[in-house]
């Protein structure tokens, strides 16, 4: 925000108080109650003005006649919110910094405000101090449109986009004497994280008149977000582009974070905007050459040379011309001068949300590359009658993805029976899956069972580690997915079913089908579309992904914090239970931790000391492994743990005893040490 205070008037007899507020407050109660086209001033504001004076008189209660006292947080709360806004306000003092070298001695201040519309820092002439404490434009004021009725911070904060609020156009009476122009600050995923605001106390002419003013704040506003942009993807390519090549590597083009294999990972607004795209998630996770008409590996070779190149290139949707330069991974400038790393005094503060057992496709891919891919293709056939394979370690959420997709088919409506084939004694998996008839077997009950089979009829059976199914099995399942038809033990008749099958396997299906221990009829029958779940350590939101685990553990209305160090700890660990640990450490480290904040003494040892868990004798961090492996060591790990005790080994990794003894026996794991 920018106060302009009149020299010519002191500090003294200066007021923000109009001569008489009655008129402007019978103006906004009555534009706010009865729409703008009542009243013919009332027609002369702008539709956002009018729209934001209803939701602050009938929504906020606010008066605008009132003089409510400002809201100021406490010392405390205001380092705190600094710290969580960390990254964020220094690159932005860097950019205040700048922008006031050219406005000293002007009687310009500049502040800085989060989405709540607290004021997170300032630059204020030390002369013109006092001012701005009567009006209440401090640090750590709060300028929302609940708290202060419509204002330049608030409304920006509230719409989501450049605004001016004009002197009369405050809601307050209180007000008037400001003109506020502000625009939104966005992080690199599109969401508003932060408000820059213009405003003068004295300024003459029309709202349209401050149309200089919003344009120069807004300029402010996308190199703030640029500079977030570039740090937060350091370790990635950038690709920069933009229809003009002047503009190029400027603040008005476009940028795309790339990994080494040519997915795009991130893009900032601008390059959003150049592409004609509605959402992040239309771009993320698709390759160079899903955007553009040339490879990653063509542009990736210019950047060897010590001469940046300009390459011209076409989008593939529409053949529209962009020009372009492509930088290598950790080699990006930006003006904020501000090292990408978490402080390890930094406290990142997480409100409790309400949690939901029911996860959408979209919640599930977070902004992970992978992820995004996978999305995308399970709504692709959602609706179809394709089989779908789901690959991924364990614990990576498979079950979760499957339910997920369930939820996004035409099928929504119908159940959603999931059978975990490894949890499953092998002599009750048939019973389990095709249901028995009275009498059937010793044990059976009296009126027979329906089959998970027929459970999921015309909705979705899913089965879990479809690799661990006994090869008798394996052939009545295939004649069932033929036929569409079931026959229940005891039975000599035969149950039509409507049914569609999800299978999971975090082994290798292709591996069990060479050794001879899955069919290979069945593999092609299942085998329509494979996903692949990545494993945590790979995925690329780790940091957000923390910090929503957090959050779902927290009761909603209140709020956890976690010290930077412990922050990154979590998303450096290779987390070899997956989400499913992951989960399971942040409840713990919750449920021990004081005051809220969990510090790197609450997570357990092997994450918050790495070095007492050294690599294992004979193994090479270099040397490539297959999945199964991967699973024998993770598992290993585990057992060591917990001194090998199998009940304790079973709890953490939240299965049964019988499941971990079938998994000891394929691993050819001794029951004890050595």
């Amino acid at each position: 925000m920018v106060i302009r205070v009149d020299r010519r008037t002191s500090s003294k007899s200066a007021s923000l108080l109009p001569a008489e507020p009655g008129p402007h407050a019978d103006l906004v109660v009555r534009v706010a109650s009865r729409g703008l086209a009542d009243d013919c001033i009332a027609a002369a504001l702008a539709p956002t003005v009018g729209i934001s004076w209803q939701r602050c008189l009938n929504e906020f209660k606010l008066d605008p006649a009132l003089e409510y006292p400002p809201t100021v947080l406490d010392e405390r709360r205001i380092k705190d919110l600094q710290t969580e806004h960390d990254e964020l306000v220094q690159i932005a003092r860097a950019e205040m910094d700048s922008l006031y070298e050219q406005i000293s001695g002007s009687g310009y201040a500049l502040l800085l405000a989060d989405t709540s519309g607290v004021i997170l820092c300032e630059k204020i002439d030390p002369s013109l101090r006092r001012m701005f404490i009567q009006a209440g434009l401090i640090v750590g004021a709060e300028w929302s449109e609940k708290r202060e009725g419509t204002n330049g911070i608030g409304t920006c904060a509230a719409e989501s986009r450049p605004i001016t609020i004009h002197q009369s156009d405050h809601f307050r009476s209180r007000h008037i004497g400001l003109s506020c122009s502000a625009a939104p600050i966005h992080d690199p995923y599109g969401r508003v994280i932060a408000v820059l605001d213009a405003s003068s106390v004295s300024a003459e002419g029309s709202r349209e008149a401050q149309m200089h003013t919003v344009a120069l704040v807004n300029s402010s506003a996308r190199l703030i977000e640029k500079c977030l942009f570039l740090r937060r993807h350091q370790g990635d390519a950038m690709l920069r582009f933009h229809h003009r090549p002047e503009f190029v590597d400027l603040l008005h083009d476009g940028a795309m974070a790339v990994s080494a294999d040519g997915t795009i990972v991130a893009t900032d607004m601008t390059g959003l905007r150049l592409l004609g795209a509605k959402e992040h998630k239309d771009l993320v996770g698709r390759s160079i050459a899903d955007i553009f008409d040339t490879t990653f590996d063509e542009l990736l070779a210019t950047t060897s040379s010590s001469r940046r190149a300009m390459w011209e290139l076409r989008d593939n949707l529409h053949g529209r011309r962009y020009f372009a330069s492509l930088v290598g991974a950790g080699q990006h400038n930006s003006r904020s001068r501000v090292e990408p790393t978490i402080s390890a005094r930094t406290i990142i503060r997480v409100a409790g949300f309400k949690t939901d057992s029911i996860l959408t496709l979209q919640d599930l891919a977070g902004d992970d590359p992978v992820m995004l891919r996978n999305m995308r293709n399970a709504q692709r056939v959602a609706d179809c009658a394709v089989s779908v394979l789901i690959r991924g370690p364990t614990g990576s959420g498979k079950e979760a993805f499957a339910k997920a997709l369930h939820l996004a088919s035409n099928r929504a409506g119908r159940p959603f029976v999931a059978v975990n084939c490894a949890a499953i004694p092998e002599t009750l998996i048939e019973s389990e899956l095709f249901g028995y008839t009275a009498g059937a077997f010793t044990g059976a009950r009296r009126e027979g069972m329906r089959g998970r089979i027929v459970q999921s009829s015309g909705g979705t059976l899913f089965l879990d580690e479809i690799g661990d199914m006994p090869l008798s099995l394996q052939t009545r399942l295939l004649r069932v997915l033929e036929e569409q038809e079931v026959t229940p033990l005891g039975s000599e008749s035969s149950i039509k079913v409507d049914l569609r099958v999800i299978c999971a396997s975090h082994r290798n299906l292709r591996e069990l089908l060479a050794r001879g221990m899955f069919r290979e009829d069945l593999y092609y029958r299942l085998n329509g579309i494979t996903l692949e779940l990545p494993a945590l350590a790979a995925r690329r939101d780790k940091e957000a992904l923390i910090r929503k685990c957090i959050a779902s553990e927290v009761a909603i209305g209140r709020a956890a914090s976690i010290e930077g160090a412990a922050l990154e700890r979590l998303a450096s660990y290779n987390w070899p239970g997956n989400v499913r640990e992951l989960r399971n450490t942040i409840r713990t480290a919750l449920a021990i931790c004081e005051q809220n904040v969990v510090r790197l003494g609450d997570l357990p040892p092997e994450i918050g000391q790495p070095g007492r868990y050294l690599q294992r004798p004979g193994t090479s961090a270099d040397q490539d492994v297959s999945l199964e492996g991967a699973e024998r060591e993770a598992l290993l790990r585990v057992i060591e743990k917990n001194d090998w005790v199998m009940s304790h080994v079973a709890a953490q990794l939240g299965i049964s005893r019988n499941t971990l003894y079938r998994k000891i026996k394929r691993h050819r794991i001794p029951l004890a040490r050595n």
